[in-house]
Protein backbone atom coordinates (compact mmCIF):
# COMPACT_ATOMS: atom_id res chain seq x y z
CA UNK A 1 0.00 0.00 0.00
CA UNK A 2 2.86 2.38 0.85
CA UNK A 3 6.11 2.09 -1.09
CA UNK A 4 9.14 4.20 -0.16
CA UNK A 5 11.97 3.95 -2.70
CA UNK A 6 15.48 5.20 -1.88
CA UNK A 7 14.22 8.38 -0.20
CA UNK A 8 16.62 11.02 1.07
CA UNK A 9 15.91 14.37 2.74
CA UNK A 10 18.26 17.19 3.77
CA UNK A 11 17.58 20.53 5.46
CA UNK A 12 19.47 23.81 5.74
CA UNK A 13 22.44 25.50 4.06
CA UNK A 14 24.80 23.75 3.76
CA UNK A 15 22.47 20.74 3.51
CA UNK A 16 22.22 18.61 6.64
CA UNK A 17 21.13 15.03 5.86
CA UNK A 18 18.08 13.87 7.82
CA UNK A 19 17.02 10.70 6.00
CA UNK A 20 19.18 8.64 3.67
CA UNK A 21 18.41 5.66 1.40
CA UNK A 22 15.06 4.82 3.04
CA UNK A 23 13.42 1.76 1.45
CA UNK A 24 10.18 0.45 2.95
CA UNK A 25 7.08 -1.49 1.93
CA UNK A 26 3.98 -1.24 4.14
CA UNK A 27 1.05 -3.55 3.48
CA UNK A 28 -2.59 -2.63 3.93
CA UNK A 29 -3.81 -3.21 7.48
CA UNK A 30 -0.38 -3.16 9.14
CA UNK A 31 0.22 -1.25 12.38
CA UNK A 32 3.76 0.06 11.93
CA UNK A 33 5.56 1.89 14.72
CA UNK A 34 8.55 4.05 13.79
CA UNK A 35 11.03 4.21 16.65
CA UNK A 36 14.14 6.33 17.09
CA UNK A 37 15.82 9.06 19.07
CA UNK A 38 14.85 12.72 18.85
CA UNK A 39 16.07 14.25 15.59
CA UNK A 40 16.41 10.98 13.67
CA UNK A 41 13.78 11.95 11.08
CA UNK A 42 10.71 10.05 12.31
CA UNK A 43 8.35 13.01 11.90
CA UNK A 44 9.93 13.90 8.57
CA UNK A 45 9.14 10.40 7.29
CA UNK A 46 5.53 10.83 8.41
CA UNK A 47 5.19 14.20 6.64
CA UNK A 48 6.58 12.65 3.47
CA UNK A 49 3.92 9.94 3.52
CA UNK A 50 1.27 12.57 4.31
CA UNK A 51 2.36 14.51 1.20
CA UNK A 52 3.06 17.86 2.84
CA UNK A 53 6.80 17.43 2.15
CA UNK A 54 8.65 15.96 -0.82
CA UNK A 55 11.96 14.06 -0.81
CA UNK A 56 15.07 15.45 -2.49
CA UNK A 57 15.70 12.04 -4.04
CA UNK A 58 13.60 8.92 -4.34
CA UNK A 59 9.83 8.64 -4.36
CA UNK A 60 6.88 7.65 -2.17
CA UNK A 61 3.93 5.81 -3.69
CA UNK A 62 0.55 5.27 -2.06
CA UNK A 63 -1.57 2.78 -3.99
CA UNK A 64 0.94 2.97 -6.82
CA UNK A 65 1.06 6.73 -7.34
CA UNK A 66 2.81 9.78 -5.91
CA UNK A 67 0.83 12.33 -3.87
CA UNK A 68 2.01 15.93 -3.87
CA UNK A 69 -0.32 17.10 -1.11
CA UNK A 70 -2.44 15.68 1.72
CA UNK A 71 -5.84 14.24 0.90
CA UNK A 72 -8.62 12.21 2.53
CA UNK A 73 -6.82 8.90 2.01
CA UNK A 74 -4.45 9.84 4.86
CA UNK A 75 -5.62 11.01 8.25
CA UNK A 76 -3.17 12.80 10.54
CA UNK A 77 -3.01 13.08 14.33
CA UNK A 78 -0.19 15.40 15.51
CA UNK A 79 1.48 15.55 18.91
CA UNK A 80 -0.20 18.87 19.68
CA UNK A 81 -3.96 18.79 19.37
CA UNK A 82 -5.16 20.14 16.02
CA UNK A 83 -8.56 21.33 17.26
CA UNK A 84 -10.17 24.66 16.39
CA UNK A 85 -10.61 26.49 19.73
CA UNK A 86 -13.68 28.41 18.53
CA UNK A 87 -15.59 25.29 17.41
CA UNK A 88 -17.42 22.73 19.50
CA UNK A 89 -16.29 19.10 19.61
CA UNK A 90 -19.02 18.20 17.12
CA UNK A 91 -18.08 21.00 14.71
CA UNK A 92 -14.40 20.04 14.95
CA UNK A 93 -15.16 16.46 13.95
CA UNK A 94 -17.45 17.35 11.04
CA UNK A 95 -15.36 20.25 9.73
CA UNK A 96 -13.15 18.18 7.39
CA UNK A 97 -15.92 16.34 5.50
CA UNK A 98 -18.03 19.51 5.21
CA UNK A 99 -15.18 21.56 3.73
CA UNK A 100 -14.05 18.82 1.34
CA UNK A 101 -17.56 18.13 0.04
CA UNK A 102 -19.09 21.62 -0.11
CA UNK A 103 -17.79 24.99 -1.28
CA UNK A 104 -18.81 28.21 0.46
CA UNK A 105 -21.77 28.69 -1.89
CA UNK A 106 -22.59 24.98 -1.76
CA UNK A 107 -23.40 25.43 1.92
CA UNK A 108 -26.47 27.47 0.95
CA UNK A 109 -28.15 24.52 -0.76
CA UNK A 110 -30.67 22.12 0.81
CA UNK A 111 -28.34 19.18 0.09
CA UNK A 112 -25.73 20.68 2.44
CA UNK A 113 -28.11 20.61 5.42
CA UNK A 114 -29.13 17.05 4.61
CA UNK A 115 -25.48 15.95 4.44
CA UNK A 116 -24.67 17.93 7.54
CA UNK A 117 -27.21 15.90 9.51
CA UNK A 118 -25.61 12.73 8.17
CA UNK A 119 -22.13 13.96 9.13
CA UNK A 120 -23.31 14.73 12.64
CA UNK A 121 -24.87 11.31 13.10
CA UNK A 122 -21.59 9.75 12.00
CA UNK A 123 -19.64 12.08 14.30
CA UNK A 124 -21.69 10.93 17.30
CA UNK A 125 -20.75 7.35 16.42
CA UNK A 126 -17.05 8.24 16.41
CA UNK A 127 -17.50 10.04 19.72
CA UNK A 128 -18.93 6.84 21.17
CA UNK A 129 -16.19 4.68 19.69
CA UNK A 130 -13.48 6.91 21.12
CA UNK A 131 -15.01 6.77 24.59
CA UNK A 132 -16.63 10.21 24.72
CA UNK A 133 -20.23 10.96 25.67
CA UNK A 134 -22.92 12.60 23.59
CA UNK A 135 -23.00 15.63 25.89
CA UNK A 136 -19.29 16.21 25.19
CA UNK A 137 -20.24 17.16 21.63
CA UNK A 138 -21.38 20.62 22.77
CA UNK A 139 -18.16 21.42 24.65
CA UNK A 140 -15.23 23.49 23.40
CA UNK A 141 -11.63 22.23 23.43
CA UNK A 142 -10.63 24.32 26.46
CA UNK A 143 -13.34 22.52 28.46
CA UNK A 144 -11.71 19.13 27.82
CA UNK A 145 -8.81 17.33 29.45
CA UNK A 146 -5.72 16.45 27.40
CA UNK A 147 -6.88 12.87 26.97
CA UNK A 148 -10.34 13.98 25.84
CA UNK A 149 -8.85 16.43 23.33
CA UNK A 150 -6.70 13.66 21.87
CA UNK A 151 -9.76 11.42 21.55
CA UNK A 152 -11.48 14.21 19.61
CA UNK A 153 -8.40 14.58 17.39
CA UNK A 154 -8.53 10.85 16.62
CA UNK A 155 -12.27 11.01 15.89
CA UNK A 156 -11.57 14.04 13.67
CA UNK A 157 -8.98 12.06 11.68
CA UNK A 158 -11.15 8.93 11.42
CA UNK A 159 -14.18 10.94 10.29
CA UNK A 160 -12.73 11.23 6.78
CA UNK A 161 -12.46 7.40 6.68
CA UNK A 162 -8.78 7.41 5.75
CA UNK A 163 -7.15 4.23 4.53
CA UNK A 164 -3.96 5.35 6.27
CA UNK A 165 -3.78 6.95 9.73
CA UNK A 166 -0.55 8.83 10.52
CA UNK A 167 0.13 9.53 14.21
CA UNK A 168 3.09 11.68 15.27
CA UNK A 169 4.01 11.24 18.95
CA UNK A 170 0.27 11.42 19.52
CA UNK A 171 0.32 10.33 23.18
CA UNK A 172 3.61 11.80 24.40
CA UNK A 173 2.01 14.78 26.18
CA UNK A 174 -0.43 12.62 28.17
CA UNK A 175 -0.02 11.40 31.74
CA UNK A 176 0.89 7.67 32.09
CA UNK A 177 -2.62 6.49 32.96
CA UNK A 178 -4.30 8.38 30.12
CA UNK A 179 -1.55 7.26 27.76
CA UNK A 180 -2.28 3.58 28.48
CA UNK A 181 -5.99 4.20 27.91
CA UNK A 182 -5.25 5.83 24.56
CA UNK A 183 -2.92 3.00 23.54
CA UNK A 184 -5.68 0.50 24.27
CA UNK A 185 -8.21 2.65 22.39
CA UNK A 186 -6.16 3.01 19.19
CA UNK A 187 -5.36 -0.69 19.16
CA UNK A 188 -9.09 -1.50 19.46
CA UNK A 189 -9.98 0.99 16.71
CA UNK A 190 -7.29 -0.50 14.47
CA UNK A 191 -8.72 -3.99 14.94
CA UNK A 192 -12.25 -2.75 14.27
CA UNK A 193 -11.52 -0.65 11.18
CA UNK A 194 -8.54 -2.38 9.53
CA UNK A 195 -6.96 1.03 8.92
CA UNK A 196 -3.25 1.03 8.06
CA UNK A 197 -1.49 2.92 10.86
CA UNK A 198 1.95 4.53 10.83
CA UNK A 199 2.73 5.56 14.41
CA UNK A 200 5.79 7.62 15.31
CA UNK A 201 7.17 7.33 18.86
CA UNK A 202 10.45 7.45 20.77
CA UNK A 203 9.02 5.19 23.49
CA UNK A 204 10.14 1.58 23.04
CA UNK A 205 7.48 0.10 25.32
CA UNK A 206 4.76 1.96 23.45
CA UNK A 207 6.04 0.70 20.09
CA UNK A 208 5.94 -2.88 21.36
CA UNK A 209 2.47 -2.58 22.88
CA UNK A 210 0.97 -1.18 19.69
CA UNK A 211 2.77 -2.36 16.59
CA UNK A 212 2.60 -5.46 14.47
CA UNK A 213 5.91 -4.20 13.12
CA UNK A 214 8.59 -1.90 14.54
CA UNK A 215 10.97 0.10 12.33
CA UNK A 216 14.03 1.67 13.96
CA UNK A 217 15.59 4.75 12.37
CA UNK A 218 19.15 5.67 13.40
CA UNK A 219 22.31 7.30 12.09
CA UNK A 220 25.51 5.36 11.54
CA UNK A 221 27.50 8.61 11.96
CA UNK A 222 26.60 12.24 12.80
CA UNK A 223 27.26 13.48 9.24
CA UNK A 224 24.88 10.95 7.66
CA UNK A 225 21.11 10.80 7.47
CA UNK A 226 19.12 8.16 9.32
CA UNK A 227 18.60 4.76 7.77
CA UNK A 228 16.33 1.82 8.59
CA UNK A 229 18.57 0.01 11.07
CA UNK A 230 16.04 -2.64 12.07
CA UNK A 231 12.69 -3.76 10.63
CA UNK A 232 11.11 -6.17 13.10
CA UNK A 233 7.83 -8.07 12.73
CA UNK A 234 6.09 -8.61 16.05
CA UNK A 235 3.97 -11.78 15.74
CA UNK A 236 1.56 -13.29 18.31
CA UNK A 237 1.49 -14.52 21.03
CA UNK A 238 4.13 -12.98 23.26
CA UNK A 239 5.89 -14.16 26.41
CA UNK A 240 6.79 -11.64 29.06
CA UNK A 241 10.18 -13.29 29.49
CA UNK A 242 11.07 -12.12 25.95
CA UNK A 243 10.26 -8.46 26.62
CA UNK A 244 13.47 -7.33 28.37
CA UNK A 245 15.63 -8.79 25.59
CA UNK A 246 13.54 -7.16 22.86
CA UNK A 247 13.43 -3.78 24.59
CA UNK A 248 17.21 -3.86 25.05
CA UNK A 249 17.73 -4.79 21.43
CA UNK A 250 15.49 -2.03 20.04
CA UNK A 251 17.00 0.61 22.30
CA UNK A 252 20.58 -0.40 21.51
CA UNK A 253 19.87 -0.18 17.77
CA UNK A 254 18.09 3.17 18.20
CA UNK A 255 21.08 4.55 20.14
CA UNK A 256 23.49 3.33 17.48
CA UNK A 257 25.42 1.07 19.83
CA UNK A 258 24.72 -2.13 17.92
CA UNK A 259 24.06 -1.71 14.17
CA UNK A 260 21.99 -4.56 12.81
CA UNK A 261 21.21 -3.56 9.24
CA UNK A 262 19.89 -6.53 7.33
CA UNK A 263 19.91 -8.90 10.31
CA UNK A 264 16.78 -10.90 10.99
CA UNK A 265 15.39 -11.04 14.55
CA UNK A 266 16.29 -14.19 16.47
CA UNK A 267 13.66 -15.78 18.67
CA UNK A 268 12.74 -19.33 19.53
CA UNK A 269 9.30 -18.88 17.99
CA UNK A 270 6.81 -16.31 16.67
CA UNK A 271 6.79 -13.07 18.59
CA UNK A 272 4.10 -10.46 18.93
CA UNK A 273 3.12 -8.18 21.77
CA UNK A 274 -0.36 -8.97 23.02
CA UNK A 275 -2.56 -6.40 24.83
CA UNK A 276 -1.71 -8.09 28.15
CA UNK A 277 1.92 -7.10 27.74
Amino acid sequence: MIRIDNVAVSYGTPPRPVLEAIDLRIEEGEFVCVLGQTGCGKSTLLRLVLGCEQPQTGRILVDGREHRQPDRTRGYVPQKYSLFPDKTVLDNITFGPEVSEFSLFGRLTPSFYRRRREFREEAFEYLRRTGLRKEDARKYPDQLSGGMQQRVAIAQALMTRPRILLMDEAFSALDPGTRKDMQRLIRELWRATGTTILFVTHNTQEALRLGTRVIVLAKESPDQGSRVMLDLSVPEPCHESDLPHLVHRLESVSEGTRPEVGQAPRFAGPFRISPAC
